[in-house]
């Protein structure tokens, strides 16, 4: 980033708190060191460590942005063109899809408002519209967590019921409680993000927002264990109806994607966690500090989220795969 590797949805480290001259609260994912060290010659020097920060070109930052950004957008328009991908399960992996959208974009602005209030200096880097637009990029970062969390546990949910519940399943999960499921979801989000960017400096705050996701990891983890040990015995019973085994094979192909959709999530977003919780309850241990000079090797992984789960998609799903050669062939799809 451009200035220290922290914004507000980083929750500011204690030693940011004791400044008497705060450097700005928009910090992109990009850049150099300090901006702001010419004017504040007498703030404390936060890299106690001989660790050298390491910095991603903004050029392929904003590579990886962009592409992630139009990968989830195609997979939206093959979704929304494709009437037979009008299921529950396509239907939380849109929810997924604008995550990620969410998650490029809102790094993609937070390093182009730096570039125009710090780097450039169009406009004042302390000012009341550069916290205006700070607040809403934290919320947007943040809301892009949070639905990930959520779609990852509604796309659990909806194998667990597919595979356990197959006779019952679309009487279960309708269109229309999919829908309703994700309107809930991203209430929650939204409001969970609103007092998170409200309550930032708080302690608090970081400890539930890693509560959270370390409940998310553990629930999906015991989810998966329940899955595939009972999977194979139930396959069984229910092999002796008629067409239900490749029923069956498709269920558990659903369940592997998720779960590695599940595996590109924890690698991209487990290190900002951590680093996350380093900066409020050790940011002045050398280790922690030379843990946090890879913070923009981090935030780039983010970005790589987005980029490689349409992948995913694609690969583990022929259907969808047809529909992007169509779309991209200009076809109708049916």
């Amino acid at each position: 980033m451009m200035c220290q590797p922290s914004i507000r949805t980083h929750f500011k480290s204690s030693v940011e708190k004791m400044r008497p001259n705060r450097t700005s609260e928009i910090i992109p994912l990009l850049g150099q060191t300090n901006i702001h060290a010419s004017e504040n010659l007498s703030e404390p020097a936060v890299n106690i460590s001989d660790c050298e920060r390491i910095v991603v070109p903004e050029e392929i930052f904003f590579t990886v942005a962009i592409l992630g950004i139009l990968e989830n957008l195609l997979v939206l328009m093959a979704v929304g063109r494709n009437k037979t991908l009008h299921s529950p399960m396509y239907i939380f992996i849109c929810s997924l899809a604008v995550s990620d959208m969410l998650g490029s974009f809102s790094k993609t602005m937070e390093n182009i408002l730096v570039i125009i209030f710090c780097k450039m200096k169009y406009l004042t880097c302390k000012g009341d519209l550069e916290k205006i637009m700070d607040d809403i990029t934290d919320f947007m970062f943040i809301l892009s967590l949070l639905g990930s969390i959520f779609s990852l546990l509604a796309i659990a949910a909806d194998r667990y019921i597919t595979i356990f519940y197959a006779l019952q399943y679309h009487n279960i999960m309708t269109l229309k409680r999919a829908l309703i499921i994700l309107a809930v979801i991203w209430l929650l989000c939204a409001g969970s993000g609103i007092v998170m960017v409200i309550y930032s400096h708080e302690t608090a705050t970081v400890v539930s927002f890693s509560v959270l996701f370390g409940f998310m990891l553990i629930f999906i983890l015991c989810l998966y264990i329940h899955i595939f040990l009972l999977a194979r015995s139930h396959a069984r019973k229910i092999a002796l109806l008629p067409t239900s085994t490749v029923h069956q094979r498709a269920n558990m192909k659903g369940t592997i994607t998720l779960t590695v959709l599940f595996g590109v999530f924890l690698c991209c977003w487990a290190p900002f966690v951590l680093h996350m919780l380093l900066m409020q309850f050790c940011p002045l241990n050398p280790y922690c500090v030379c843990y946090r000079s890879i913070f923009h090797v981090n935030g780039t992984l983010i970005m790589c989220n987005a980029v490689i789960d349409p992948m995913i998609y694609a690969f583990r799903s022929p259907e969808l795969r047809s529909t992007f050669k169509k779309l991209f062939c200009c076809q109708k799809p049916r």
